[in-house]
């Protein structure tokens, strides 16, 4: 009975990812048990009726005490009991090797199978990242089913326009109350739907969360110290994740703003085309800064009217990404952009990055949100113009200065 509630006791330490803990308890369950053994056979070994008895019973102990052994440094070796499985590349592969560091069990899946095929064979992303080797702990598979079966958590890292074929095509694994988490950001452009909100419509039976925040693949695959947030219906899920996700370079912050988050982290993308285009036309640091704090006066705006917390657009996803976005020489929408003021065509500069460019994705669903709601938008009306009427963009930028003269923040009263 003993060695029972001993084991319960470790099982639930582990549970709880209290790995250190079961390194302080593996002594003093091991000096426990000898010392039960002994005293046991003591008091059998005196009671001369018992002697025979007593002797049967060694070998039970000695089982015993090595199942405790092997139990309790089965557990203490394996990390916390979660089980990831990621959809898609680059983001997810980031990730992937992040949370396998972690000591969780990863397996990667994409729809792209040379992508797979190419992780098999050399344990690396050349393409997205060179040089960052995949631990071999990292199971990979070209089978969405696989994928989806018996996994704690799903983590969706699929390009915007493909989220919601990919969420159709998993919908009959998906078990009933699993748990996914969205990383990707953007808009689809026909519906005005966040990527959350796909997956919700399209995997009604799972719990959806979102994970935002100032955090390029380049970067998290390496350990660079980073900072998101994620976003979810309840607080236990955005626990749950947080406690995933978080190690010493990874920190995780929680809110219930799921809205707010998607909006900051979809429509930056749009502004930091705007940024990346002011430098390809020659712009300095006064232009990108302008565009940034305007910017995210504009996501704000929208994101009230559709129910967002403005605290949300002043934090991670919105400011933090804004920046990081704007900035970045990882930022793939910053590089369109650039080409873009280079005197690239949009079609161009796509093509040239030679990845999912979600700004331009998302640019056409902002404005279209922008009408709908009834919000002035005028950087992301400007980029639309740039991008889908052709308009130059030094004549788009002269037409942002030249507006009319306006208040800064017209709630704050003169005296």
């Amino acid at each position: 009975m003993c060695r029972i509630i001993s084991i319960l006791v470790v099982i639930w330490f582990h549970s709880k990812g209290v790995t250190l803990i079961l390194v302080v308890l593996l002594p003093l369950i091991l000096a426990f048990t000898r010392h039960v053994q002994k005293n046991m056979l003591s008091a059998k070994i005196r009671n001369r009726k018992a002697v025979g008895r007593a002797s049967g019973h060694v070998p039970v102990i000695l089982i015993l005490n090595a199942v405790v052994v092997a139990v309790v440094m089965l557990l203490s070796v394996s990390g916390n009991p979660v089980i990831l499985t990621f959809f898609g590349m680059s983001a997810g592969t980031a990730l992937a090797i992040m949370l396998a560091k972690n000591g969780h069990e990863v397996m990667l899946w994409s729809a792209v199978e040379a992508e797979v095929d190419m992780l098999a064979q050399n344990r690396e992303h050349k393409n997205r990242l060179p040089g960052v080797k995949l631990p071999e702990s990292i199971r990979l598979t070209k089978d969405l089913k696989e994928a989806c079966a018996d996994f704690d958590l799903i983590v969706f890292s699929v390009a915007s326009p493909y989220v919601r074929q990919t969420a159709k095509q998993a919908k009959e694994y998906i078990a009933d109350g699993q748990k996914i988490v969205n990383v990707a950001k953007g808009i689809e452009d026909d519906t005005l739907t966040t990527l959350r909100e796909i997956i919700c419509e399209e995997i009604p039976q799972a719990e959806v969360a979102v994970l935002s925040g100032p955090s390029h693949a380049e970067e998290v695959a390496v350990g660079v110290p980073t900072t998101v947030v994620v976003g979810a219906e309840q607080k236990e899920t955005a626990d749950y994740i947080q406690e995933i996700f978080m190690n010493d370079r990874f920190r995780v912050y929680t809110s219930p703003d799921i809205i707010g988050i998607e909006l900051g982290g979809s429509i930056k993308n749009v502004i930091a085309l705007a940024a990346g285009t002011a430098d390809g036309l020659g712009y300095g640091d006064n232009t990108k800064a302008a565009l940034i704090t305007r910017g995210i006066t504009e996501i704000g705006r929208l994101g009230k009217k559709m129910g967002a917390q403005m605290e949300t657009f002043y934090g991670l996803s919105g400011i933090g990404d804004l920046i990081v976005t704007c900035a970045s020489k990882h930022s793939r929408n910053r590089k369109a952009g650039y080409l873009i003021g280079q005197g690239y065509t949009m079609e161009e500069a796509m093509k040239e990055v030679q990845m999912v460019v979600e700004g331009v994705y998302s640019a056409r669903a902002a404005r279209e949100l922008s009408e709908k709601y009834e919000v002035e938008m005028p950087i992301i009306t400007e980029v639309n113009k740039v991008l889908f009427e052709k308009k130059p963009a030094a004549e788009a930028v002269m037409d942002l200065m030249l507006r009319d003269k306006k208040v800064e923040t017209p709630i704050l009263p003169w005296e």
